[in-house]
């Protein structure tokens, strides 16, 4: 099912991410964009609505048939839990409680993580800022598929495999490229997470967990909103290697689309991010940008020179200090 990509290894550079010289230019032009740093007072709000809402969605699955279970799980669960994962992206910069206040984002992010059913939120929190300083680095941004992946995904079929098992990969991943030692959150993280999963089956049964678990898988695999992956850093154009998304699905997704206003302003929430679009207009209007996920997930599959080699990468030099 389609030819092999005829590209054989990442796109190395010698040049240092751009993310940190344009946001110096941003701040000394409109320097009143610092006042749209620190936390966002709605964000905790809206995921304690979340974590609400899927209880809720947990109690009702509980006696209904299998086909509406799976049914519900792809076309509501999937959407919920993939928007909560970004609710912990957004939780792991302090933007729910400040950086005055470290430990309770990262409480509050394990509190995120229970409909999830999966424990990651400490974790993704360690290796997600060094993704920021360390942007393509080898052997640090595990962001950055491994060379077996870049090797074996070649065709249009394995490419569609490998979008569909994402989940499994993120997972793995950080195990291979840069395995770090557990930490005490780690653990909490889990034993919580897996306390909840066992109260969950032994309250309702099978059904909520399946619904949960499922929900988490789907959705960050063959799914709409999952085409954020592959837009926000695959290189569909050479000397680019981040790219914006200004699209509807933003507005379940905490703005994660403006990923190049992300990627220059890290502490501002996501709330806020079109307002640095808006104050620096001249610096991202140029950029190139995507209005449709879906269509990015298409493309990607079905052009024969894209592959989990289509990332820029960069030796990294000097001390690096990783979280």
């Amino acid at each position: 099912m389609g030819n092999r990509v005829a590209r054989e290894d990442f796109e190395w550079v010698y040049s240092d991410q751009p993310h940190a010289d344009r946001r110096k230019e941003i701040l000394a032009k409109y320097p009143e964009i610092k006042s749209l740093m620190g936390p966002d007072p709605r964000l905790k709000w809206i995921v304690c609505t979340m974590v609400a809402v899927q209880f809720l969605a947990f109690f009702l699955v509980k006696d209904l048939p299998w086909k509406w279970v799976l049914f519900w799980t792809y076309a509501f669960g999937s959407c919920i839990n993939h928007s909560m994962t970004l609710a912990i992206h957004e939780i792991s910069h302090n933007t729910a409680f400040g950086n005055n206040r470290a430990k309770w984002n990262r409480w509050f992010a394990i509190f995120a993580n229970l409909p999830v059913g999966l424990p990651y939120s400490a974790s993704f929190k360690r290796y997600h800022l060094d993704h920021h300083r360390y942007l393509g680095g080898d052997g640090v941004d595990v962001d950055i598929p491994t060379d077996f992946e870049g090797w074996f995904f070649c065709t249009r079929l394995r490419k569609l495999i490998w979008i569909m098992f994402q989940p499994l990969f993120y997972a793995v991943r950080p195990l291979y490229i840069n395995p770090k030692p557990i930490s005490q959150l780690e653990l909490i993280n889990t034993a919580v997470q897996l306390a909840f999963n066992a109260l969950l089956y032994w309250v309702w049964g099978a059904k909520p967990l399946v619904y949960m678990l499922m929900g988490s898988l789907l959705g960050m695999g063959l799914h709409p909103i999952s085409g954020h992956f592959i837009a926000e850093h695959y290189m569909f154009l050479k000397g680019h290697e981040t790219y914006s998304y200004y699209g509807s699905l933003n507005l379940l997704t905490f703005n994660v689309g403006y990923h190049n206003e992300h990627h220059d302003f890290p502490s501002i929430p996501g709330r806020r991010l079109p307002m640095v679009k808006k104050i620096a207009a001249e610096y991202y209007k140029d950029l190139p940008c995507y209005t449709s996920w879906v269509k990015v997930l298409y493309d990607f599959i079905m052009d024969d020179q894209l592959s989990p080699y289509s990332r820029v990468k960069r030796r990294l030099t000097g001390d690096i200090k990783q979280e």
